[in-house]
């Protein structure tokens, strides 16, 4: 039998490797902490420090894709509206070049006389200018110095006439004074009768009132005739002369059928339908024979060398968007194909969403700011025959 004695020495020996083993549990529980403090210390000072990855900010937007410039819709002038096409110079898809000549309208010939006759009327206003300054024509002046010759001689030789006639009639005037005197002397001697004597008077009479009217005639005849050569000279000098008033007035006549041709030039220019840059056709709306519309007009052109995206960017998104920030676009219609630019512009107007999307849920009244994307070279070479596309935008901020 075990006495009480070895119970109790039993009792003492197991508590002992109890006790020890506490003690070494508490030693570690309590080193333990330590020593992982003192690794990761160990670790933190022998380790690179963790590099944070940059956190890449897109924003999307609905777009559509324009050439260079816009798409520019040609039409006929505002004079030609109700004109018809009377000549189709392209078709769908030509390359133009900057004032090529892509229709011409059914008016074109009609102004076209309308030109040559107004040309007509310059050449015939110059033609009377010049006649104006080189004043009358040569055989008019002729004819008139002709007439001039003519007075002269017939004024000399009337002169010469009547002066004869005055001198004829003076002697005749002296003889009846010398025989009056010779019958005075006879009759107061009682040679003659008195009424001899009053006969040769009266002959003196009659002769001296000859001379006077030859006289006379002799005056008026030298008035006349110097007055009928001073006219004649006064109509050739007038024939000769060029008047300021005459140039002018033909002057006038040349600027004003000018200004007509000119006129008519412009109203014919306007029957060719000419394209103001350089582009490609995307669109005609108007065949040979068929009016052209105010609404859509002849054709729609774009520069599709460079291709452009138009982005929709939500209003509260559009203070992260910069020029220059690169964009990446897709397409439902081109899978698999990712397209490349950068923003070129922001706009300054707020407006409404004009791009819907396919989904009827997201298509709510959103104001937005167009952002213009210039595409890279081979982006515009890939969508150049898809203008108005429908685009995703990823703009990266």
């Amino acid at each position: 039998m075990t006495t009480s004695t070895e119970i109790a020495v039993s009792k003492t020996l197991v508590r002992r490797p109890i006790r020890r083993s506490i003690a070494v549990l508490l030693a570690v529980g309590c080193l333990t902490p330590f020593i992982y403090w003192q690794f990761q210390s160990f670790q933190s000072r022998n380790s690179p420090p963790p590099i944070k990855q940059p956190e890449v900010k897109t924003i999307t937007a609905l777009g559509r894709l324009e050439p260079a410039g816009e798409v520019i819709k040609l039409s006929a002038p505002t004079s030609a509206q109700g004109s018809r096409v009377e000549q189709l110079l392209v078709k769908e898809g030509d390359p133009i070049k900057v004032n090529q000549v892509i229709a011409i309208l059914d008016n074109r010939d009609r102004l076209q006389a309308a030109l040559e006759e107004a040309q007509e009327q310059v050449r015939v206003a110059q033609s009377e200018l010049a006649q104006v300054l080189a004043g009358a024509k040569r055989g008019e002046i002729q004819a008139q110095r002709f007439e001039i010759a003519r007075l002269e001689a017939e004024r000399v030789g009337n002169l010469n006439a009547q002066t004869a006639t005055v001198t004829r009639l003076a002697a005749e005037v002296q003889n009846a004074q010398t025989e009056y005197q010779r019958y005075e002397s006879l009759y107061q001697n009682g040679a003659i009768s008195a009424s001899e004597r009053d006969r040769q008077q009266l002959a003196l009479t009659t002769t001296q009132k000859q001379l006077q009217e030859a006289q006379a005639a002799l005056e008026r005849i030298t008035k006349a005739t110097q007055e009928q050569v001073a006219a004649a000279r006064a109509t050739l000098a007038q024939i000769a002369e060029v008047r300021p008033v005459d140039v002018q007035t033909a002057e006038a006549r040349v600027s004003q059928a000018i200004a007509a041709a000119k006129q008519a030039e412009k109203n014919l220019d306007q029957a060719y339908i000419r394209t103001p840059q350089s582009g490609r056709i995307l669109k005609i709306h108007a065949r040979p024979g068929e009016l052209i519309s105010s609404e859509v007009g002849l054709a729609e052109i774009g520069q599709t060398e460079q291709m452009y995206a138009v982005a929709e960017v939500y209003q509260s998104d559009i203070h992260q968007v910069r020029v220059g920030q690169s964009v990446k676009l897709t397409s439902e219609s081109l899978p698999n194909t990712e397209l490349y630019g950068t923003v070129e512009s922001i706009g300054l107007q707020v407006q409404r969403q004009e791009v819907i999307n396919s989904d009827p849920s997201d298509n709510i009244d959103s104001r937005i700011i167009e952002v213009k994307v210039q595409l890279d070279a081979p982006s515009s070479q890939k969508v150049a025959n898809f203008t108005n596309l429908q685009v995703q935008t990823v703009i990266e901020t």
